[in-house]
């Protein structure tokens, strides 16, 4: 097997798992960074490693001999940054030279979304590293939408009518594909990814009963209802706060800019609401 030069995190998620794909069937050879082996794909070319974000040992030998990394940003907790800053660290350590990293749309500090902050500053400490960087900073996915919706179908929080240009994950693996097999020319790129309609959540609620017949509706909550509907879940308060910034990111704006960043750099026009959902 030739020695992989792309290495590809989060192989067992939606987004990892289509890029692998993608390459394999490209015919590249890959490592697929995984934190259980058991559960990565079984692929041609594909090696498979142990490593989990913070662990910076396994993370160094994991990554030894690679060139280009696909970092899927890991899940939410409160201690993402920190353990992207060691997962990154041990990228330099490991002799990488390029990573393309799953942002967030808008990624700032003081952006609405409580989570795009922790984006921006992983953004940061890239940019304060030797590596050569690309920011896929993704607009909500479309296949999330869907699901904001209850047990009673209806999407609840305080969105107002706001807008989202949500975006597809298989067009954001098909972005993320294409910078991985064309290394160095998309270093210091930020792509901001996002379909191509601003929908607000009455539409896309309106879209969801036309298309699938489920009767979807929404519920402008305020933000004082929205707190009080999700405290049921005792999660803890950086957690709900995400949860109710998702709608209040939409109320403001902040998700509603439709890009053609995908069509200009793939050559096909991303997919609507209603394309995914028809293809289920």
């Amino acid at each position: 097997m030739s020695e992989a030069t792309i290495a590809v995190t989060g192989a067992t998620g939606r987004l990892g798992a289509r890029v692998a794909h993608r390459l394999a069937e490209a015919g590249l050879p890959q490592r697929l960074l995984v934190r259980d082996p058991s559960r990565a794909p079984e692929l041609p070319g594909a090696q498979v490693r142990r490593a989990a974000y913070g662990d910076r040992a396994a993370a160094i030998d994991a990554l030894s001999g690679v060139d280009t990394l696909f970092m899927v940003s890991g899940a939410e907790s409160a201690e993402r940054v920190a353990e992207h800053r060691t997962f990154i660290d041990a990228a330099v350590a490991a002799g990488v030279r390029r990573l393309v990293y799953t942002s967030f749309y808008g990624a700032s500090p003081d952006a609405t979304f409580t989570l795009a902050r922790d984006h921006w500053a992983t953004e940061q400490h890239l940019r304060d590293t030797p590596l050569a960087w690309t920011f896929l900073r993704n607009n909500l996915y479309l296949e999330m939408l869907p699901l904001f919706a209850g047990n009673d179908g209806m999407l609840r929080g305080p969105a107002g009518d706001g807008r989202v240009a949500g975006v597809a994950i298989d067009d954001v693996a098909d972005v993320a594909t294409l910078v991985l097999r064309e290394p160095g020319r998309h270093d210091g790129q930020v792509y901001e990814l996002s379909g191509p309609q601003a929908l607000t959540l009455e539409q896309v609620a309106e879209i969801i009963t036309f298309v699938t017949g489920r009767e979807t509706g929404y519920h402008d909550e305020s933000v004082e209802e929205a707190y009080a509907s999700r405290a049921v879940y005792e999660a803890p308060d950086w957690q709900v706060e995400a949860w109710v910034s998702t709608y209040l990111a939409i109320r403001d704006g902040s998700l509603a800019t439709v890009t053609d960043t995908v069509e200009r750099l793939t050559g096909v026009a991303p997919l609507t609401l209603d394309d995914l959902l028809r293809l289920g």
